[in-house]
């Protein structure tokens, strides 16, 4: 069965930017996961998305897979596309041509005339034979299709797939890095790896871990495995490499201002309420978000939370009403 074409897999043209290209992956992985969707080809339907955007979100697999199609992990780098195009045209002598049954090259202008053993021949019906073996043999590096002549179809070591999985981790893994020791589920039963996560990782980025995905057939390399961050932590709300927290004050800390300790991925750090703050309000402490090694790191942000005693004393409850008494505020009346 032909191998599906990854831009169909993703429903995307093949103009998709890249922009494109990841929400298409996006939107069908949360549909088709299956750890959400229980249908029966879920998973299969998931893979296939997998593949489709580890090729096409990688601009040189995505150029390669353009320029030769679902042959593109078989032809060697040096292979000029062009020349590729060229020979294919040649040999195709127009379109609908394709590989037959036989093994040769069979088409709507044309046909096999070698038989077996004698390598193959095009006969273009208009006029003159093409030897595939010296038109394309040189592209596979001297081993031609068949190789040996009679010998059948040899394309050499073919490379792995590339796989991809998930991990989660709390801000603190992603603020400091380390290391972690995970197991990852695959077709030969599952396999303990460790993973060296690299301080400032930020939810969706992908971690490559070369020579651990899929096994390569016929002494091909191994594929690369790609590891999925997701954060999750309780504590904290993370967009990008910006981290908010939550800050509960007094009433009499909103009101008159005040300097509060507060504990973050970082450390310690000292946020200043101003004097008059209410609940919503969105304290920045630059800087302290999670850090980039390409750039300036992320901003933290204490969202203010203004808490009353659950249980007032006599003292309290008197103090209270004396303030209801003497004050004019109303904050349901329009502000002037």
């Amino acid at each position: 069965m032909a191998a599906r074409d990854f831009y169909e897999a993703l429903g995307v043209p093949r103009t998709a930017t890249q922009d494109e290209i990841q929400r298409a992956y996006r939107k069908l992985a949360r549909a088709n996961h299956p750890d959400v969707n229980k249908d029966p080809g879920a998973e299969e339907r998931f893979k296939d998305i997998s593949e489709a955007y580890d090729v096409l979100s990688d601009p040189n697999k995505r150029r390669r897979y353009d320029a030769f199609g679902a042959d593109w992990r078989s032809v060697p780098e040096d292979v000029d596309p062009e020349a590729w195009s060229r020979a294919r045209a040649r040999a195709g002598a127009g379109a609908g041509a394709g590989w037959g049954g036989g093994g040769g090259w069979a088409g709507a202008g044309g046909r096999r005339t070698s038989g077996p053993g004698e390598g193959f021949r095009y006969t273009s019906d208009q006029g003159g034979d093409i030897d595939l073996e010296e038109l394309l043999g040189g592209m596979f590096g001297g081993g031609g299709f068949g190789g040996a002549r009679g010998g059948g179809r040899r394309w050499g070591p073919v490379p792995g797939a590339d796989q991809e999985a998930e991990i989660t981790l709390t801000v603190d893994d992603a603020y400091h890095g380390g290391r972690r020791t995970l197991t990852i589920q695959g077709p030969g039963g599952p396999r303990t790896i460790d993973v060296k996560i690299p301080p400032g990782v930020t939810d969706g980025q992908r971690i490559r871990l070369a020579g651990q995905g899929g096994h390569g057939p016929d002494g091909g390399r191994a594929g690369d495995l790609y590891l999925i961050v997701r954060i999750s932590d309780p504590r904290y709300r993370v967009e990008g490499r910006d981290i908010e927290v939550p800050l509960p004050i007094t009433p009499w800390e909103g009101a008159l201002g005040a300097t509060i300790a507060i504990d973050t991925p970082g450390g310690e750090a000292k946020v200043k309420v101003p004097p008059g703050t209410s609940t919503g309000r969105r304290l920045r402490l630059r800087g302290r978000g999670l850090p980039n090694p390409k750039g300036p790191p992320g901003d933290l942000y204490a969202e203010v939370r203004i808490m009353v005693p659950p249980r007032l004393t006599d003292e309290e409850r008197s103090l209270y009403e004396r303030l209801a008494a003497v004050s004019d505020f109303n904050p349901r009346r329009p502000a002037r």
